[in-house]
């Protein structure tokens, strides 16, 4: 299916949202993840089916001040 991960377009085999975030190694208990602009829990990511083009946002806390 093709999504688009932080707006680069992915072909990718994966069902649920924590299928592509292993599959694009992204590791962490601190990251933020949205679908098309609503952010899914992290309890929630391994039972939230994805779709066909959707637009997911990966995003990782910044230090600094």
């Amino acid at each position: 299916m093709k999504l688009t991960v932080n707006g680069e377009e992915h072909e990718l085999q994966a069902a649920t949202l924590a299928e592509v975030l292993q599959r694009l190694e992204f590791e962490g208990d601190w990251l933020a993840t949205a679908v098309n602009g609503e952010l899914v829990q992290k309890t929630d990511r391994s039972s939230y089916r994805l779709q066909d083009s959707d637009r997911i946002e990966i995003l990782s806390p910044m230090q600094g001040g």
